[in-house]
């Protein structure tokens, strides 16, 4: 809302009524659409108000953190859900990132990640099949750490090796699991991630709600 930032109260309908010259109870409806949309919300005894972000991203971070530790250093309870598994040729551009062959096999992993329930990152992680033998769905269902997965199982640490960030549009299928208009500008974060001899274990897209997610500078997970 013009005016208005992270954690502003906006006027009380009556005071919105008089200066739109519109009937309170469509004022009224349309505060609720915000609500709902998560644009803004509600708190019974001080007002409605611009929600603060309710996930803060490092901008500039060396170490991989997973994002459910990120998540608890802020206060809100993380959850996520396995949209898709599955083993793939690895295309040019991703194995040109993984240092693989291109046609190489990779475990590609999509998961929806929530803060106190509500959703706001969809994640895209591709790993060379021959770095994680007999990973499959199932190890992936409950919520579980990929990072705590990758260092119990097979050994592996990772240590964070590039960070970029930028803006992009969702599609239908992102605003559908983001409860976001299709077309809405989104924080895009591409993540590579190598372990501790320097090599390339993970790549991964990430696509973040807008209004639900801040990256900031020095900042260290907690």
């Amino acid at each position: 809302m013009p005016g208005y930032g992270p954690g502003d109260y906006i006027p009380s309908e009556r005071s919105l009524s008089e200066t739109l010259g519109a009937n309170r109870m469509t004022v009224r409806k349309a505060i609720d659409s915000l609500v709902a949309a998560g644009v803004l919300e509600r708190n019974s005894t001080s007002g409605t108000r611009i929600p603060l972000p309710r996930v803060t991203r490092p901008a500039d971070l060396h170490t991989a953190l997973g994002i459910a530790r990120l998540v608890r250093a802020g206060g809100g309870e993380p959850a996520n859900r396995l949209l898709d598994f599955a083993r793939h040729a690895a295309p040019a551009r991703v194995a040109e990132r993984l240092g693989v062959a291109e046609g190489a096999e990779l475990a590609v992993i999509r998961r929806l990640w929530m803060v106190n329930e509500t959703p706001f990152c969809i994640e895209t992680t591709h790993l060379p099949g021959d770095r994680v033998p007999g990973l499959r769905a199932e190890d992936l269902t409950e919520g579980q750490s990929l990072y705590a997965l990758l260092r119990e199982r097979y050994g592996t640490s990772t240590t964070q090796h590039q960070r970029t960030i930028g803006i992009g549009y969702a599609t239908e299928a992102e605003g559908r699991l983001l409860n976001l208009t299709p077309g809405t500008a989104i924080l895009l974060l591409r993540l590579l991630v190598d372990d501790a001899a320097g090599k390339p274990i993970e790549y991964t897209t990430s696509v973040n709600h807008p209004q639900l997610v801040v990256f900031r500078a020095g900042h260290d997970g907690g």
